[in-house]
């Protein structure tokens, strides 16, 4: 499967159709509401993840049915190819919906997401051209219609590992960079102008700095949801909005008011010595808000 991820991943031919695709999907999704729903933001985590198990455990028990009970098991092996197809609805919608927030960024998740899309519509339909086939009695062609599924479904499930674990994509961006613990320089006091957004860097962590009136606020510069620097975004009070995707943020402390992000953002302790702005790990770092 390497070799093939490889070859997909450098595929321009599948640039065009896939931007189409996006566009389409974030102009469907544009509500805040219903986008947050789908993200997962209210539950703390993508839901498209965990759904991918209500379709992929039901299909490939399917096939595991057929060689284990070969004449008993076909009435619940019909019952898990549909509920196998039924959960596929809010699986696809869940994932791409994810993916459509990241084709702008990364040209290979652009192309592996569409052929991952691509063929995990072809798997369910397969299922439920096996489906029929075994409500018509012909059960040796269901059977084989369904192997032909799994196959599909597992090279699918590769390419969505593909995505998640090695570019990243669902993953909280700041979770492996949390921040110094010490007291660490960041910016010189007298730079810091009132209500303005200042990108700043801390032991090689991004720190957004916002002063209001005597207060100084930090948090992680790098959005969680997909690393967009939230110092681009506009800030309003205390809230600042990421430019790429519209997740938004308390400056305060970093709790996440809006997905699609899933996780607020890590938030520092600061102060000013010698003249200088220094922030270090809030003691409430790490915790889920």
């Amino acid at each position: 499967m390497r070799p093939l991820t490889n070859t997909l991943e450098q595929a321009r031919k599948l640039d065009a159709p896939a931007q189409t695709v996006a566009k389409t999907v974030r102009q469907l999704l544009s509500n805040h509401t219903l986008k947050d729903t789908i993200s997962g933001t209210s539950v703390g985590h993508p839901v498209h993840p965990p759904l991918t198990d209500l379709v992929i455990g039901p299909l490939l028990a399917t096939s595991l049915l057929d060689v284990l009970a070969t004449r008993t098991g076909d009435r619940a092996a019909q019952l898990l190819i549909t509920v196998g197809i039924a959960a596929g609805t809010p699986t696809a919608l869940t994932g791409i919906s994810d993916w459509a927030d990241t084709e702008l960024s990364d040209e290979k998740v652009r192309r592996l997401g569409l052929v991952h899309a691509v063929a995990n519509a072809s798997a369910l339909l397969i299922y439920a051209a096996s489906l029929t086939a075994r409500r018509r009695g012909k059960r040796t062609r269901g059977k084989l219609l369904a192997l032909t599924g799994a196959t599909l479904l597992g090279g699918s499930g590769y390419l969505g590992g593909h995505m998640s674990y090695v570019r990243g994509v669902g993953v909280n961006q700041t979770a492996f960079d949390p921040g110094p613990e010490e007291w660490t320089p960041v910016v010189d006091a007298t730079e810091l102008r009132d209500r303005q957004p200042y990108p700043g860097e801390a032991a090689d962590t991004p720190v957004l700095l916002v002063r209001d009136g005597s207060d100084i606020y930090a948090i992680h510069n790098r959005c969680g949801h997909r690393g967009c620097l939230l110092s681009n975004g506009e800030l309003q009070g205390h809230v600042v909005t990421c430019a790429c995707h519209g997740s938004q943020f308390d400056i305060r402390d970093g709790t996440l008011l809006r997905g699609p992000a899933t996780t607020s953002q890590p938030a520092f302790d600061t102060r000013e010595s010698d003249r200088r702005v220094e922030i270090r790990r809030s003691p409430q770092a790490g915790a889920t808000r």
